[in-house]
């Protein structure tokens, strides 16, 4: 017999016979209530078992986590909270879980708990949501882009280049670390690896995109990245998806504008797709936040930041604005930034992106024409000759979710700047090709999806929102 899902049979205007539904049991009380879940929906189905006629071996195995399958009608509720009902007539043990040993029990756990157990979290109600909205926001980035004519690209994992000039990128290579072939200088002869030079994980797909969008003319790239930062915090993996558009004859104000109707799309979707997800989640955090103090909550509740969001405009502010507001704000004159913003220059932390979004503008912001020497090379020299055509957005709880800018695409300008900043021009001999034949004005920007699933879902680790967290020390599972 074909089962049905329990999104379906939930949904269901009407008594069914003969039905078939499959999934893991939740809970079991008084050896005849089995709340049963599947994964396609938060809620759970009672399945209601003829205790009296069903073999007391056979109860026992009805434990938490155990897989089952159960045949029976689907009749109106008796009890309150649901609208149908599964009556039992036969049921089936799929797999068994031991009570005993099972991690995931039905109480409250810890989230560090959970991501020690990532490989079963999953079965929560809260990592099922929270998994179900990134499903649906995934989708969400490809029907934007494809219903507005831009040609998905697959940009490499492996890659010479460093897009970021951070240098924290991961190492590829088949050569044997504990004896490498070696140069007369001692240094390591990498045209003895596999791939003949020194290569990478990619930090982005940035500079690959950019020679597409060159000649199909508007582009995305959706894949991982990896970053080799040693770092710990809440707001770091590393590794990690980006979204990265990338648009032919588009100047920095087009940019902003793609990416601020982009943001508001996929929130929408996720908003129109995820109510019953994003209202338990929402309670989640409500319930969460009693513990803390009234200055650390949220000003909102998430479906409310979430309709914020999407009800206003951003709020566009250009970098020496923002440093003024940042110079002459009280947490900086009464030295609670942990930061002090004292001169023009300064690279913006989280905590002034913050004060900026949620205590000043109260709206997400787009900040541009930052300077020149905290931003990379292949951003548009402005005309002033200290600023690039840079832009970052700025969201309530989160700080940056967005980076992009105009590109460089005057030759002799980017090779100058390559030049100043120690780049190879060989290594990017194929970057430096796209402004020799036919360049154009161009921009593009990227998204940290990790970071947009933080902000929909209400998490604030994002270790949570990612299935399986590459972190410094931890590539379990």
């Amino acid at each position: 017999m074909k089962h049905t899902k329990i999104k379906e049979l939930l949904a269901a205007t009407q008594p069914m016979k003969d039905i078939n539904a499959k999934g893991w049991v939740r809970t079991f009380r008084n050896n005849q209530f089995i709340a049963l879940n599947d994964g396609s929906t938060i809620h759970n189905i009672q399945c209601v078992v003829d205790f009296e006629n069903t073999p007391e071996s056979e109860l026992k195995r009805i434990t938490t986590g155990a897989a089952v399958s159960v045949i029976g009608d689907l009749v109106e509720s008796q009890g309150a909270g649901q609208k149908f009902e599964i009556q039992a007539r036969a049921f089936e043990i799929l797999g068994d879980s031991d009570a005993e040993k099972f991690p995931m029990q039905p109480k409250k756990h810890s989230l560090e708990f959970l991501r020690e157990n990532a490989h079963l979290r999953v079965r929560t109600n809260a990592f099922g949501a929270i998994m179900r909205v990134r499903s649906v926001l995934s989708y969400a980035v490809h029907k934007y882009f494809q219903d507005k004519g831009f040609v998905y690209v697959n940009t490499p994992i492996i890659t010479g280049a460093d897009a970021e000039g951070a240098g924290e990128m991961f190492q590829v290579t088949s050569l044997p670390l504990d004896n490498p072939p070696r140069n007369d200088d001692k240094t390591i002869n990498y045209k003895e690896d596999f791939f003949g030079k020194h290569t990478n994980l990619t930090v982005s797909g940035q500079l690959e995109g950019e020679t597409f969008a060159m000649a199909l003319g508007q582009i995305y790239t959706f894949g991982p990245t990896f970053r080799a930062e040693n770092s710990n915090t809440s707001r770091h993996l590393a590794e990690f998806w980006m979204i990265e558009p990338e648009v032919a004859f588009n100047d920095l104000n087009d940019n902003m504008d793609l990416a601020e109707d982009f943001i508001q799309y996929v929130v929408k979707y996720a908003v129109e797709h995820c109510q019953d997800d994003l209202k338990f989640l929402e309670g989640r955090l409500l319930e969460e936040e009693k513990s803390k103090p009234q200055a650390e909550r949220s000003e909102m509740a998430l479906l409310e930041k979430l309709d914020f969001v999407l009800n206003h405009s951003f709020k566009r502010v250009s970098y020496t604005e923002a440093i003024d507001i940042l110079k002459d704000s009280t947490p900086n004159k009464k030295k609670k930034f942990q930061f002090l913003i004292e001169e023009w220059g300064a690279d913006l932390q989280s905590e002034h992106e913050r004060f900026l979004v949620e205590k000043h503008f109260k709206c997400p912001v787009i900040l541009y024409d930052y300077p020149a020497n905290i931003k990379a090379f292949y951003m548009r020299l402005n005309e002033d000759g200290k600023t690039v055509r840079a832009m970052d957005i700025l969201f309530p709880g989160i700080g940056e979710i967005v980076g992009g800018s105009q590109r460089e695409e005057r030759y002799d300008v980017l090779v100058e700047k390559m030049r100043t900043l120690g780049i190879d021009e060989e290594e990017l001999w194929w970057y430096l090709d796209t402004r020799r034949f036919g360049s154009a004005v161009h921009s593009g920007f990227g998204l940290g999806f990790e970071r947009l699933v933080l902000f929909v879902t209400g998490m604030t680790n994002i270790r949570d929102v990612i299935p399986f967290p590459r972190t410094p020390q931890n590539a379990e599972f």
